[in-house]
């Protein structure tokens, strides 16, 4: 609890505990006792050199005051830091939210990249979250012949991580569809995407807002296989200031995989997904093995912000305090021949 505080310039300093100011009234008895010492010592050498017993007083220097300096100084900080003062620092963090939208269609089993595309993306998201700080929201998108949010934008690791871990491959590719789920993730509604295709002039789309400080991490080998068009989405997010990260999961030259007993040709299409990327800003990644797309994920640019952390400063006020306290006392000795 804060009792007392002192603004200087913003950044406000306060004391925990404002009562131990109290003890500053130790202060000017200090010193009045410093002077009078001083007065008692100067009246019997005066009585002493009367006697010709000593030499006569020689008058005060500043080798004499400054380690009375240093001593009433070193008091003031020791005797503040009873109050446990706190200050207001500064902290650069990045913050935003990260949505990984997830290709769980029936082609992500190919076995192009081990031990499958979507098991290596799995594997590389989950690093992703756990090295991203408490900042940083996560959420889940996972699309397939449609788009579904499998976990809202959270700060909780552990949650986002399960909802990585409960994907499997099924269905179609709605690319489309997967990004226009992970906008509305991102704005916290439904995104409508009007009919027509996309790639005219100005986009087109609707009033989502500006959202600068969120991006979409999209894993899929490209494939798209529905509505609505992944690029007309893409419009729609570079006006709502969303950047798309498209992750290519695979090979160009594709594969051939088992699917109900069916051998089904896929293939990266990369073509595709560096559009994607080019229209929002944002960079596409070929996700040659598993070591490559872990890298990807430090590319993410989220904006930097500042944030006010109290910080207490006793211990640094306490250090401040005794170092010149030991300076003022190896003065003395070395000027004077006594500590006082």
């Amino acid at each position: 609890m804060n009792g007392g505080t002192m603004d200087g310039g913003g950044a406000g300093l306060t004391f925990g505990w404002p009562w131990a100011l109290l003890a500053l009234v130790v202060v000017p008895l200090v010193v009045v006792w410093y002077v009078r010492q001083l007065r008692a010592r100067a009246a019997r050498r005066a009585a002493l050199a009367a006697q010709g017993l000593v030499a006569t007083a020689r008058p005060s220097t500043w080798r004499r005051r400054v380690p009375a300096g240093l001593f009433l100084l070193a008091l003031l900080l020791l005797v503040a830091g009873l109050a446990r003062p706190e200050a207001s620092i500064p902290e650069p963090r990045r913050e935003g939210t990260v949505v990984l939208a997830f290709d769980v269609s029936g082609s992500m089993a190919a076995t192009d990249l081990t031990p499958t595309r979507l098991d290596a993306a799995k594997a590389a998201a989950t690093q992703f979250v756990e090295r991203q700080p408490a900042s940083v929201r996560i959420a889940v998108v996972a699309f397939g012949a449609t788009g579904v949010v499998t976990q809202e934008p959270t700060a909780d690791r552990a949650s986002a991580v399960a909802a990585i871990d409960r994907l499997a491959p099924q269905g179609g590719t709605a690319l489309g569809g997967g990004l226009q789920t992970a906008l509305g993730a991102i704005v916290g509604r439904q995104v409508v995407v009007p009919s027509g295709r996309g790639g005219g002039p100005e986009p087109t789309g609707p009033d989502l807002g500006y959202h600068g400080s969120a991006a979409v991490v999209l894993l899929t080998d490209g494939e798209n296989t529905a509505e609505p068009d992944p690029l007309q989405v893409a419009d729609i997010a570079s006006t709502a200031g969303v950047k798309v990260y498209p992750i290519g999961l695979g090979s160009p030259g594709g594969t051939v995989l088992q699917i109900d007993g069916f051998q089904v040709a896929t293939r990266l299409d990369e073509p595709l997904l560096r559009e994607i990327a080019d229209r929002t800003d944002g960079r596409y990644f070929a996700a040659a093995d598993p070591a490559a797309l872990s890298a990807v994920y430090d590319a993410v640019e989220l904006e930097w912000t500042t944030e006010d952390r109290r910080v207490e400063l006793t211990a640094l006020v306490a250090v401040a305090g005794a170092l010149l306290l030991g300076i003022g006392a190896a003065l003395s000795l070395a000027w004077t021949g006594r500590v006082v």
